[in-house]
């Protein structure tokens, strides 16, 4: 189900006024397409995925999948990786793949429990808005770099939307669609209008 609400009729951000918003969701929900589909527009945002990025980066140094023993480190280099995203975004509007509160839901996936830095950058490094991409019908995806099995998909889906609103978040929920469909919603859905 979408969770619509009119936009407020305030003024455009000046270009000094940074305007972040995270775009998420579980595993199979299209985020790849929906961030092609902002590209194609010219809408600033995240290129690639920086928790497949850290991904990739550890199973080429280990030569294999992370173990259990391996989550830890990875967990705080993605929260890393996002911290230096946010910092990087100095004005207007962009839109990130992925936000820290994903760190918690992913985090209890694999049975870590939030440790202090995640704490801290969740209150730090605030977002002016979130929206949940729900799940498509279907697991498509042939990436390896996907931990979860299908049979998981809503648990993980489930445990990074509450990772927002345990850190204060009222998500927005984008229904499955297409994604020129899904950007139009979320467009039309901001805080702040889009210039």
């Amino acid at each position: 189900m979408t969770t619509t609400s009119s936009a407020p009729d305030t003024p455009a951000p000046t270009a000094a006024a940074p305007r972040r918003y995270v775009i998420t969701g579980g595993p199979s929900s299209g985020k790849e397409e929906v961030f092609e589909a902002l590209h194609e527009r010219g809408v600033p945002a995240s290129v690639g995925e920086i928790a497949r990025e850290v991904y990739r980066r550890h199973r080429e140094r280990l030569g294999r999948h992370l173990l259990v023993g391996d989550r830890t480190a990875y967990s705080r280099e993605v929260l890393a990786g996002f911290v230096d995203e946010y910092r990087a975004h100095t004005g207007g509007h962009y839109f990130y793949n992925r936000g820290i509160p994903d760190g918690y839901g992913w985090d209890r996936f694999f049975g870590i429990s939030p440790y202090t830095e995640l704490e801290e950058a969740a209150r730090t490094y605030r977002y002016d808005a979130v929206f949940v991409l729900d799940p498509l019908d279907d697991f498509t995806s042939a990436d390896d770099l996907v931990w979860a099995k299908e049979r998981e998909i809503p648990r993980v889906h489930e445990l990074i939307v509450q990772g927002y609103y345990d850190t204060g978040y009222r998500p927005t929920f984008v229904a499955a669609d297409d994604a020129p469909a899904r950007v139009d919603f979320i467009l039309n859905n901001l805080p702040t209008r889009f210039a």
